[in-house]
């Protein structure tokens, strides 16, 4: 498990001065480090002038070994050349970002680049004034090739035998030189996206795990156990890294549950004197204490909760319901300045009014948003509050497939419960209807338990629709002979128990399976949890994805999460289908054409027969994409209490629905808003009075359909808006302003020209920004415009002069705000969406 795993730190002056007296040409490996490669490379690494490495292999393990003293060569002014392979992928990335983030460009990476040749060599040249000395024999770079496993090498110079020593030197240049690909950051990431972890790296890795140095185990016996990051934190960490690099001052990592964010968050954090981490629960901010203090080895951190107040502390864990009250939110406690760097954990509740508060109030210099929740949440899009900085994200398929996850065996399960009569309100099944027909049902009750005894399991999660549900269920499991209980806030009753106590008898062994509601979707872990159990019906993507990441965490012995899902003819019967395997429900695809390639590695996915036929039937009654947008709209109308905006739909429309509105234009509601409000009635009498006015219903239309390909024009009609005092002609000053402003947020300085470099941005002239203002969005404007936007004496641009009457008008400012929002964040859904595609 990613969070929890570290890699002690080898005392590089130990080996420098436990081995400066014995050098030997032959290496066998084994418990004796007299016999091992890595001392003599350390050695030999020391003196050198250049350095050329040739190995099938590279591990994280092994790289952390050898990275001090690459670097201290480097420092030294030796150059080095690494060529590597990539077939099996073998080489993990981490080991490669670990080589680009330190040492940079100053070393030579490469990727052996024949696919018709197997590449198997292992050598290690140094070259010195006068000669060059080769090492040669079994050990890739792994911390187990290069120390106590039984690797055979044999080092001769080229005085000694310098024939045999050209000839291996002439081959390496050779395939260095013509058959070989550099490994820049678009290779990189390209390796590292597509990587899967293989079978055999598991068994290198064990070695690794195996067999600890006694110099490990010397800063152990100090009370010293060094934290490092490990696999996909090390590639966040560049991400982060590079980021800031580049201007950013808000950033999202999105990935999936058990990668280890929360680490992340601490060794990134790491160098900056006062930081903030923030969450809604106090487990949370527990486990987060726990995690900085292995990282930082310091006890300089405190709580801000309703119980204690710690203000004068590097670290501060603070829980959202506290600080985020406008009490706390002043100087008496913290400035606005006070924090270098923030956290947010969960990022996705950040819409709420607290985070809210807290977000605007400080000025850190960094924020990081943690989420593991895909798409929207909450209602909101999230994408705005970090400047929509997405750096780094890994998916729960690619957490699985790079060996971060275990798998999962899910099985779909016919249920003969009947929810076509039950009452669905903003969305979901009325609790009390699913009580009716789940409660006192023995039928269900035996079905769960013999599919529970079918799969077996030690430690079980299930999630259940009410408090009343999961007491049932522990009663029911309880009086079959599988100790049980249910958890929920305020639990008073007989098979009730409080959270802490329940999760840790669960570990004990001592009860067998945990019911709850709700309480489990977050920031609890529970690795050893081997079943989770859906006992209601599946109507939010984002609760499935964290219920199931409740039981995807690594753990020994542990070889997979087995996933009983029990489906019924509730309305969105058949969504795991997409949920599992990262398809988007719409795509034109059914269950018949679900190719196994699409799951993750080592996963199955099974459903019942009877289910297959339920899903045909289903799919064959979907509405038309026109009914089911229409039926999406009066969902989001009844859950708002008021007829929704354009943004408001946006953000509330379930992410499926709004795929298929914008990929078919002419259901789209988005391409005629006010048209479609009025085809259901919807408009207000002032709205109706303005869509009579031709020209401010067809302006606001214009708004909604200009092409957008580039992101050039909205700084204009920004310009425009001028935040709700709209202006009937601008300036090209006025324009600039609004351009800067636009493009100098987050990374939006990317969209104004490719490969344009943040310091490139920079040295960009006012002059020539408005050079391209004039020439790219005002002049498309003028040609596009269809006659609303003109040439004026005196102004940059202007609109005509009918739109006087309406520019005033609140209807014709509130339809304009709206639009322009609106095609701001697709915009940038669109880009985020690209960048992930």
């Amino acid at each position: 498990m990613a969070e929890s795993s570290f890699a002690e730190k080898v005392n590089m002056d130990y080996a420098r001065n436990y081995m400066e007296e014995y050098s030997t040409d032959v290496m066998t490996g084994g418990r004796n480090e007299r016999m091992q490669l890595y001392y003599q490379l350390v050695q030999s690494l020391q003196k050198a002038e250049s350095v050329d490495i040739i190995v099938s292999f590279l591990m994280e393990s092994g790289v952390k070994l050898l990275l001090d003293e690459l670097e201290n060569a480097l420092q030294r002014g030796a150059k080095i050349r690494i060529l590597t392979g990539n077939y099996l992928g073998i080489t993990q990335p981490s080991a490669l970002y670990l080589i680009k983030s330190r040492l940079g460009d100053r070393v030579d990476l490469r990727f052996y680049n024949e696919k018709n040749r197997s590449f198997h060599p292992k050598s290690y040249m140094f070259h010195y004034v006068d000669y060059s000395e080769l090492y040669i024999g079994s050990s890739n770079i792994s911390k187990s090739a290069l120390t106590s496993g039984i690797e055979w090498n044999y080092r001769f110079s080229s005085k000694k035998d310098s024939e045999n020593y050209d000839k291996f030197f002439e081959a390496f240049q050779e395939l260095f030189v013509h058959h070989s690909i550099v490994i820049d950051d678009v290779e990189l990431k390209k390796y590292s996206k597509s990587w899967h972890h293989p079978a055999v790296a598991k068994d290198l890795e064990r070695y690794d795990a195996e067999y600890p140095e006694h110099l490990e185990q010397s800063d152990a016996s100090k009370g010293k156990i060094l934290y490092e990051p490990r696999g996909t934190q090390i590639e966040a960490l560049c991400a982060l890294k590079e980021t800031r690099a580049e201007g950013a001052k808000k950033a999202l990592v999105q990935a999936a549950t058990g990668v280890g964010k929360t680490y992340l968050a601490a060794f990134d954090s790491k160098n900056y004197e006062r930081v903030l981490f923030v969450a809604h629960k106090e487990e949370i901010l527990k486990q987060a204490a726990d995690s900085f203090y292995n990282v930082r080895n310091s006890e300089d951190y405190g709580f801000f909760n309703g119980n204690t107040k710690c203000t004068d502390k590097s670290v501060i864990f603070a829980s959202v319901a506290t600080l985020g009250k406008t009490e706390y939110l002043n100087e008496t406690y913290f400035s606005s300045d006070y924090f270098d760097y923030i956290i947010i954990d969960e990022f996705h509740h950040v819409v709420s009014e607290q985070y809210r508060r807290i977000v605007s109030y400080f000025t850190p210099k960094f924020l990081l948003g943690l989420t593991a929740t895909p798409e929207r949440m909450d209602g909101r899009n999230i994408y705005e509050l970090c400047d929509y900085n997405v750096p780094y994200e890994i998916s729960l398929k690619e957490a699985i497939n790079k060996g971060m996850l275990v798998p999962f065996h899910y099985y779909g399960i016919f249920d003969e419960t009947d929810y076509s009569k039950l009452r669905i309100i903003r969305g979901r099944y009325d609790e009390k209807d699913l009580n009716k027909v789940y409660i006192g049902n023995a039928r269900r009750y035996d079905l769960i338990y013999k599919y529970y005894c079918k799969y077996s399991s030690k430690r079980a999660l299930g999630f259940c629709c009410s408090r009343a549900h999961a007491e049932e269920m522990a009663k029911q499991f309880s009086q079959r002979g599988i100790p049980s209980v249910a958890v929920y806030s305020n639990a008073d009753s007989e098979f009730s128990m409080e959270r802490g106590e329940a999760i840790e008898k669960l570990k004990a062994g001592e009860i067998k399976v945990i019911f709850s509601v709700d309480m489990f979707n977050e920031g609890v872990d529970v690795p050893s949890v081997d079943m989770v159990l859906f006992l209601r019906p599946t109507e939010s993507p984002i609760v499935f994805l964290q219920q199931l990441g409740r039981g995807l965490r690594k753990s020994k012995g542990k070889e997979y999460l087995n996933v009983l899902d029990f489906i019924g003819n509730y309305e969105k019967a058949g969504r795991t289908r997409f949920l599992l395997t990262g398809k988007n429900l719409s795509e034109k695809n059914n269950y018949y054409s679900l190719n196994q390639s699409d799951f993750p590695d080592d996963c199955l996915i099974d459903f019942d027969m009877k289910l297959i036929d339920l899903f045909a039937e289903m799919d064959k009654k979907n509405l038309k994409i026109s009914e089911q947008i229409q039926k999406e709209y009066f969902r989001v109308k009844e859950l708002l209490g008021r007829t929704p905006s354009r943004m408001e739909l946006f953000t509330y429309m379930e992410d499926d629905i709004y795929e298929l509105a914008i990929t078919h234009t002419k259901e789209s509601p988005f391409k005629r808003y006010l048209s479609y409000q009025r085809s259901l009635k919807e408009l207000t009498a002032n709205e109706e009075v303005f869509y009579q006015n031709e020209n401010g219903r067809e302006f606001i239309n214009l708004l909604e359909n200009t092409s957008m390909s580039k992101v050039y024009k909205m700084p204009v009609l920004m310009a425009f808006y001028n935040e709700g005092k709209i202006r009937q002609e601008v300036s090209e000053e006025q324009l600039l302003t609004s351009w800067k402003a636009f493009f100098s947020t987050g990374m939006n300085w990317k969209d104004l020209e490719k490969g344009l470099t943040y310091e490139k941005y920079n040295a960009i002239s006012d002059k020539n920004h408005i050079k391209k203002i004039l020439k790219m969005p005002v002049h498309y404007l003028l040609e596009s415009g269809k006659g609303f936007f003109v040439k004026k004496e005196g102004a940059a641009l202007a609109l005509k002069d009918e739109m006087q009457e309406v520019i005033d008008n609140p209807v014709f400012m509130k339809q304009m705000k709206d639009v322009v929002e609106y095609r701001v964040m697709d915009y940038y859904r669109r880009r985020y969406k690209e960048k992930g595609d």
